[in-house]
């Protein structure tokens, strides 16, 4: 709690053998080549374990927003004419305000994120993935659901994508932050 109220906590100054294991340890989750943590997040609980992800990873970020953002009310899945209701009947791909990252064909390892929505990916996943070409990348998916896995909603992207080497993803739950930063640092990327 000191960092957060201004107070710094004194260490005690570590010699350099220390220092050089240390340095040694951060290199060895310190993916080489471009990584990206590109997640979208209609609540914040994605967007909580997207950055703890791309920390550990040091990894750049990117979040996926839509143009016209959602409100509590439209995402009410309890109401079926609530905006991602009538999103999911009708099969709607919502604008973006950015489909493309920067840099975008610099990145040879993307870590997509999002949350479930009744079994599958959030929707503004879908005008992602189709609006870039994922030639070339290793894509690892993972998603953030209170209850449901991530069950065939990777696979539906990938093959919306219908490029990229996709791999096996995995769901956390909210505040899953170390969690899912101990998983993408033993992914080996």
């Amino acid at each position: 709690m000191a960092g957060c109220s201004g107070e710094k906590d004194e260490a005690p100054a570590a010699d350099s053998a220390t220092e050089q294991v240390e340095d040694a340890s951060a290199a060895d989750v310190s993916p080489a080549g471009n990584v990206l943590v590109a997640y979208f997040s209609a609540t914040g609980n994605t967007e909580g374990v997207a950055t703890a992800i791309a920390e550990r990873l040091g990894a750049d970020v990117f979040a996926i927003e839509l143009s016209d953002p959602y409100t509590e009310a439209d995402l009410n899945y309890n109401d079926d004419t609530s905006r991602t209701s009538v999103e999911r009947v009708d099969g709607t791909n919502p604008e973006l305000t950015q489909v493309m990252p920067n840099g975008w064909a610099d990145y040879d390892r993307v870590l997509l994120g999002y949350p479930i929505w009744w079994g599958e990916a959030a929707w503004p996943l879908r005008t992602f993935v189709a609006g870039n070409d994922f030639a070339g990348k290793t894509v690892v998916p993972f998603c953030t659901s209170a209850s449901s896995g991530i069950g065939d909603s990777a696979d539906a992207l990938a093959e919306i994508a219908g490029s990229g080497d996709w791999r096996e993803g995995e769901r956390f739950s909210s505040g899953a932050g170390d969690e899912a930063a101990n998983w993408a640092a033993d992914l080996g990327l």
